[in-house]
């Protein structure tokens, strides 16, 4: 383990997030919040304190290999969610600490998780930062050094791999920096878009921004307590399902549609199965709707966006779920599950997964009924390798395990067994919000000190795909 370069790539990182941290600054400036700013000074000095002691000498073997690159990421991202808390804690604005980290863990990791009660009463620019790590953590703080540093190319797959989603990394162009830069060119140019159209909703800038970042990570964070349903609009509600689902796409078919090669868009198969899944589980829900006495306007208007918002992960909501049908809520799990595309800023299993996964089924069962037979796992027509489908089925299995043993351990506080589950299942899978006390309508405040960190390490698990902080646990067995 080359522990020298695992710090130097700490370093790297946490000098950028001191960077993002100073926006805040300006956004209290604007709004004439001057008694917060030394609650954001401080933590920027703490980071540049520490990424310069671990930048200040370049290491002399700068090799990076899987581990190195597991473990950088994995530290990292505790690390800046430590140091992310300090602002809320400083203010006041969450006093607790464990509740501060909580929320941070809860931003960058896109999920949307929320402790605090009465949103509304935050400043303008503790929300403004609490919105702003899910945009930093949806394409990755990592992803976002690489786009603006030199760096050996052969370094930078490891890193790629730690923290993008999916079972399978590549890169678009022959140089990994290139990549990154091409990747948040065009995350930048969706957000802003989002933006513009928000305004011409009739959101105020700064609301436009806070939810066009939430939107961006897919997170869910927003300036009120009800989320979108407090607008009451149509439009809004339709712009942002819209852009959070385009943000559940891979990124790569973006970059494939501005070199013109439109046939390897419209031919991916996860992509297809990704917008199928989304109308099948919208009528099916409108359906459950319909039966429970809403108009067909509001049944689709409704059906739709929380379809959306669950598949993506993003945890917005326009309509209180808990008084559904149960077979539109149980259908809401099952995506929360599912997730969106691989590459893609959404959580859970990601859809290419679960199609691997149902195809390495589907196989074992013509296999039983016909021992000779030979059939290959294909995606896109081609052949699945077998360390991804291998990777694909490992994944699936630890998910499963560590979701089991959250559950038991969540299960120590005072909720019911569905409750518990369904915490770990929205942190999990990077959602935001469950059922019961954890529904749309409510928040996980009411969660011991034991039970908030067990969610916390639940939803860096989800976003960094369970590896990286396994090899953080114990490297040297690996």
């Amino acid at each position: 383990m080359n522990y020298r370069m695992v710090l130097y790539i700490m370093g790297q990182i946490l000098k950028v997030v001191a960077l993002c941290m100073m926006l805040p600054i300006i956004v209290g400036l604007i709004y004439g919040e001057h008694h917060l700013l030394a609650s954001f000074l401080i933590p920027v000095g703490i980071t540049l304190v520490i990424a310069y002691a671990f930048t200040w000498r370049k290491p002399k073997n700068n090799a990076v290999f899987s581990m190195e690159g597991f473990v950088s990421v994995a530290a990292s991202w505790i690390t800046m969610s430590a140091i992310g808390a300090l602002p809320f804690v400083i203010s006041g604005e969450i006093p607790n600490y464990i509740n501060a980290l909580f929320e941070t863990v809860s931003g960058f990791t896109t999920t949307g998780a929320t402790i605090l009660s009465d949103v509304e009463s935050m400043s303008k620019s503790m929300m403004f930062w609490r919105a702003f790590t899910h945009w930093l953590g949806g394409m990755g703080v990592l992803m976002f050094v690489l786009a603006i540093m030199s760096s050996n190319d052969s370094r930078t797959m490891h890193m790629m791999r730690a923290e993008c989603a999916g079972p399978n990394v590549g890169r678009l162009v022959s140089k990994s920096k290139f990549s990154a830069r091409i990747l948040y060119g065009i995350y930048i140019t969706l957000t802003v878009s989002e933006m513009i159209m928000l305004k011409l909703g009739g959101m105020s800038f700064y609301d436009a921004v806070i939810h066009a970042c939430s939107s961006a990570g897919t997170g869910g964070f927003s300036c009120w307590g009800d989320s979108i349903g407090h607008y009451n609009s149509l439009y809004i509600e339709m712009v942002i399902a819209v852009f959070i689902i385009l943000f559940g796409v891979n990124f790569n078919l973006y970059y494939y549609l501005l070199i013109r090669k439109f046939s390897l868009t419209f031919k991916n198969e996860e992509v297809r199965t990704y917008f199928s899944i989304i109308g099948i589980a919208t009528i099916l829900i409108a359906a459950s709707l319909l039966r429970a006495s809403e108009s067909i306007g509001d049944a689709f208007r409704h059906s739709f966006f929380m379809v959306a918002s669950t598949i993506t992960s993003a945890g917005f909501s326009n309509t209180d779920t808990t008084d559904w049908p149960v077979f539109a809520q149980t259908l809401l799990l099952v995506l929360m599950f599912i997730g969106s595309c691989a590459g893609s800023t959404g959580g859970g299993m990601k859809v290419a997964r679960i199609m691997i996964i149902v195809k390495t089924g589907i196989k074992e069962l013509k296999y039983i009924v016909s021992p000779r037979t030979v059939a290959a796992i294909k995606m896109d027509g081609k052949p699945v390798e077998k360390d991804v489908v291998r990777g694909a089925s490992n994944y699936f299995i630890l998910f499963m395990m560590l979701m089991a043993m959250s559950i038991l351990l969540v299960s120590l506080d005072k909720y019911s067994i569905e409750e518990s589950a369904s915490a770990v299942i929205t942190c999990m899978n990077n959602i935001g919000f469950g059922v019961g006390h954890f529904s749309t309508a409510g928040n996980l405040g009411g969660l011991n000190a034991f039970s908030k960190i067990v969610l916390c390490f639940d939803m860096l698990l989800g976003r960094l795909e369970i590896y990286p902080i396994i090899m953080l646990i114990a490297p040297r067995r690996y």
